[in-house]
């Protein structure tokens, strides 16, 4: 087995750890979970009287499969072992219950990835839960991965940008509900009795982000008939620097949603918004970020450059054109990002061909962010409707509401008897569609933004070579 040596600072090591991948009982426990997952019903629990259902005692031994996989691999992740005692005692519990919904909050308690951020460490996660924009239903999933954390970044986020819970991490290998185009790992997706008081832990996998990006952005540099600077075409084909642009880039805007004038719950849990609210919230903290990196390539860090182009590209080239035009925020986003860039000249779409002013762009791209910073600062002293209608305001400026949106004709438009929340029925759900250039790019694109499904480093490197 290939043995991995992990180093913490420049002194206290950790012992050579075999990849779990490449223990025999890794694939033995993979296997069990994806038998397990297509008896799960949307919540997790198995129904025994459904069609498709198994009998109990399969059930049963999948199960026991499952913790002896995980009680084998344990042994090479002794930081793990509080996790993996709580997991087999979840395990079992669901079992002799009955197969009921599960509830795995224990082990979620004992898991604590970011207590012990370790460049290189690995970890064996084992949860019922659903994975943030692939599978939506509670059915379980078994990763292997392993924490992103070098000196520089450490340092970083030490000394300049605090975020004690972020984990950046990369794929080993994973069960079905990773095959998709989830990137993250979030604790509230796991099936628990009840929601902790806090979460301790996040974690983003910036392998898949920057395979994902590398692979769209030089599709849509190729399509768009654009000339890329020696510097951010090389940064385009370099796995290693996209991880380290995207790694610190997350943990940036991690931090930004609790950061900053806030007139609301920054993470707008049990609110209900239009959904150009999200948008905005989400575009301030890449902005921000992009921010910060300007500040940083003034200072010498290497990879904040590298930081401008991928939030410059990803919001630009994919959110746009990714997923379905319902309350696509993320898709609003990038649309305004490029519509304000283009609005003051920075892009130009001529001749076919789409240019960048590189010496503009920082400039104008922090003026956007300004201006959605204004927005909330001038937020505290609104009321939320208020608020709402500035917002829409703001993002209409730069971008066409639909010939058919309530909203776009103004308050007299709307039944304001009724509350805010209600309101939000009226907004339709592309309530700013994609412009001509957009539309155009999408059916280009479609495919590749497909083919990134479930990409891993290795997996782009291999369609590359």
């Amino acid at each position: 087995m290939t043995e991995i040596l992990v180093q913490v600072g420049s002194e206290e090591k950790v012992p050579p750890v075999a990849r779990v991948v490449e223990h025999p009982a890794w694939p033995v426990l993979k296997d069990a979970v994806e038998q397990i997952r297509p008896w799960q019903s949307k919540d997790g629990s198995i129904d025994f009287e459904a069609e498709t259902a198994p009998e109990r005692a399969d059930a049963e031994r999948a199960v026991l499969r499952v913790i002896d996989a995980v009680e084998r691999l344990s042994d090479l992740l002794p930081h793990d072992a509080a996790y993996h005692e709580a997991l087999v005692a979840d395990l079992r519990r669901w079992a002799e219950g009955g197969f009921q919904v599960p509830d795995f909050l224990d082990s979620l308690l004992a898991f604590q990835p970011a207590a012990n951020r370790v460049d290189g460490l690995q970890h064996l996660v084992v949860f019922p839960m659903y994975t943030q924009n692939g599978n939506p239903d509670r059915n379980f999933e078994a990763v292997v991965l392993r924490m992103v954390w070098p000196e520089w970044l450490a340092e970083l986020e030490a000394t300049r940008y605090d975020n004690p819970l972020f984990c950046g991490i990369t794929f080993e290998d994973f069960t079905a509900g990773y095959d998709t185009n989830s990137a993250v790992l979030f604790p509230e997706t796991i099936a628990v009795r009840e929601a902790p008081e806090r979460f301790s832990w996040g974690g983003i996998f910036c392998d898949r982000e920057a395979a994902r990006f590398r692979r769209v952005t030089d599709a849509a540099v190729s399509l768009l008939g654009m000339e890329l600077p020696e510097d951010i075409a090389a940064m385009v084909h370099d796995q290693k620097r996209c991880e380290e642009a995207f790694v610190l880039w997350d943990m940036v805007h991690d931090r930004t949603h609790s950061h900053g004038d806030l007139p609301f719950d920054p993470f707008m849990i049990k609110q209900r918004q239009p959904f150009w609210m999200y948008g905005l919230e989400e575009l301030r903290c890449d902005l921000t970020a992009f921010k910060e990196a300007v500040k940083l390539d003034a200072e010498g860090v290497p990879q904040a450059r590298d930081v401008q182009y991928a939030v410059l590209f990803d919001r630009m080239f994919r959110f746009p054109v990714t997923g379905e035009r319902v309350r696509n925020y993320d898709g609003v986003g990038g649309q305004l990002l490029f519509a304000y860039l283009h609005k003051h000249d920075v892009v130009r779409w001529t001749d076919n061909r789409l240019r960048i002013d590189w010496e503009r762009a920082p400039q104008v791209t922090n003026q956007l962010c300004a201006e959605i910073e204004k927005l909330y600062r001038d937020g505290i002293d609104r009321p939320k409707l208020v608020h709402w209608f500035a917002g829409y305001e703001l993002v209409s400026t730069y971008l066409s509401p639909h010939p058919g949106s309530k909203w776009a004709k103004g308050p007299d438009a709307l039944d304001l008897t009724q509350p805010p929340r209600k309101l939000v029925d009226d907004v339709l759900p592309d309530e700013f569609p994609l412009s001509m250039f957009y539309e155009a790019l999408s059916k280009k694109l479609k495919n590749v933004i497909a083919s990134a499904k479930g990409i891993t480093a290795d997996s782009a490197e291999r369609v590359a070579a």
